[in-house]
């Protein structure tokens, strides 16, 4: 029943026309489609721990309103806020990832009552009210997918804690077969490492081994102690250039208003001190392992392919200065922005 009337909203809903897009505007229609009893689970206040809450794996006790719970209408307009918030590739991706549990519960031969792997088991929830005066949030997530935005009023503040995984990163068999959703990423990676010079090379890699998993994890705090791999500035010309489409790639899965202040935040920091790593096989392909991240002063960016004989990628953006919202809300904070609900 999951694999048809996800299918079928899918194909209708990235067909959708398009419109102006108000972050404030998209989430309160949302709000209005919903009954009382579904506001209960969507809408929480802006100050609950919850909303530092980051999760990527299959969970069966997430908090807000599900993908299951809603009807055609409702559904439409959480597409409707994702629109709003992330690029158009961005939102195909989603869907794409959403449509591989059909795909997981077939190769894992689930029965059809299991929905450990559902595509209608991603989660919607809003932090606050959304409005022209003041702060509020809003997450969307499940398996393989997160996205934490925090805003002021109708300007996206944050996107961080984001990401996208892929399993399998490149589907064998079936209808679906030689699928890649994150194509763009691993290809862009390989690009810039393939770039390098004998020199550049051996201060990118960090180990012949890649890391079991993204470094970072699911942690609060982004953290990653030891700046390793070659910097910015040491590179040639042509591999600088690869490294900045490296890096867009990433920041490209939101709007542009969003990502360029990202870009700024980086250049403001120092290209100097944004540095590119690589770890395990050179050559791709799966059954070889490889890891890569981008690591500056306000940001890191991870990509792991080793689970799953290297055939499940996962990648993270991790704004160090302004995940969940950090310094751009502590900014509206100082400035009298913010009234606390009573």
């Amino acid at each position: 029943m999951a694999r048809y009337w996800f299918l079928a909203f899918t194909s209708a809903v990235l067909y959708l026309p398009a419109r102006a897009q108000n972050i404030t505007t998209e989430a309160d229609r949302f709000i209005k489609l919903l009954n009382n009893a579904q506001k209960s689970k969507a809408l929480l206040p802006f100050d609950t721990p919850e909303r530092y809450k980051f999760h990527f794996i299959p969970l069966n006790d997430r908090k807000g309103i599900s993908m299951n719970e809603l009807n055609a209408a409702q559904k439409q307009q959480v597409f409707a806020l994702l629109r709003a918030s992330l690029s158009n590739a961005a939102v195909e991706k989603i869907t794409a990832i959403m449509q591989l549990e059909i795909l997981l519960k077939e190769l894992e031969q689930r029965a059809a009552d299991d929905h450990y792997r559902d595509p209608g088991k991603y989660f919607l929830t809003i932090f606050g009210t959304p409005s022209d005066s003041g702060v509020w949030g809003w997450r969307f997530e499940g398996h393989h997918i997160s996205f934490n935005f925090s805003a002021h009023k109708n300007l996206l503040l944050s996107g961080t804690p984001s990401f996208l995984g892929s399993n399998p990163a490149i589907v064998q068999s079936g209808p679906q077969k030689n699928k890649e959703i994150l194509k763009e990423e691993t290809t862009a990676g390989f690009e810039l490492l393939h770039s390098l010079s004998a020199p550049e090379l051996k201060k990118a890699i960090i180990n012949t081994t890649a890391p079991s998993d993204i470094i970072t994890g699911a942690s609060r705090k982004a953290m990653i102690e030891q700046a390793e791999g070659v910097r910015y500035t040491e590179l040639g010309a042509k591999a600088q250039l690869l490294f900045l489409q490296l890096l867009e790639v990433y920041l490209d899965r939101y709007k542009k208003e969003l990502s360029g202040r990202m870009l700024q935040d980086i250049k403001n920091a120092g290209l100097e001190n944004l540095r590119f790593a690589w770890a395990g096989y050179r050559q791709r392909g799966i059954g070889k392992p490889c890891y890569y991240r981008i690591h500056g002063p306000t940001i890191i960016i991870e990509y792991d392919n080793t689970q799953n004989n290297a055939n499940h990628i996962h990648t993270v953006i991790r704004d160090l200065k302004n995940d969940f919202g950090e310094d751009a809300l502590l900014e509206h904070y100082k400035n009298g922005h913010h009234k606390k609900k009573p």
